[in-house]
């Protein structure tokens, strides 16, 4: 079964949410491991085809995650406003089912 558009970026949502919470929490180990996920679930997801009408809006996402989650945050990414950009597609993917 594959996964709608909104199951697969609550997906990413959650690892990226548990990246900030490691962050937050002193453990650059298990931040990394996260961030390391969530970077590959957005590109699983940038990569799948019913994607394509996305792909603006995606490599953005991914560009500011990877800024954000490995290196000076230059575009001042807000990391409670990733968590509610997330966290909409996870109610969104649980109203669809």
């Amino acid at each position: 079964m594959k996964l709608t558009f909104c199951e697969q970026m609550a997906n990413t949502g959650s690892e990226v949410i548990r990246a900030i919470k490691w962050r937050d929490k002193g453990r650059p180990d298990y931040a990394s491991a996260a961030s390391d996920r969530a970077l590959e679930l957005l590109s699983l997801t940038i990569d799948d085809p019913r994607n394509r009408h996305r792909l603006r809006e995606l490599c953005r996402l991914y560009e500011c995650l990877a800024d954000y989650l490995y290196c000076d945050n230059i575009y001042s990414t807000d990391p409670e406003k990733l968590k509610k950009y997330f966290l909409a597609f996870n109610y969104a993917a649980r109203l669809g089912r």
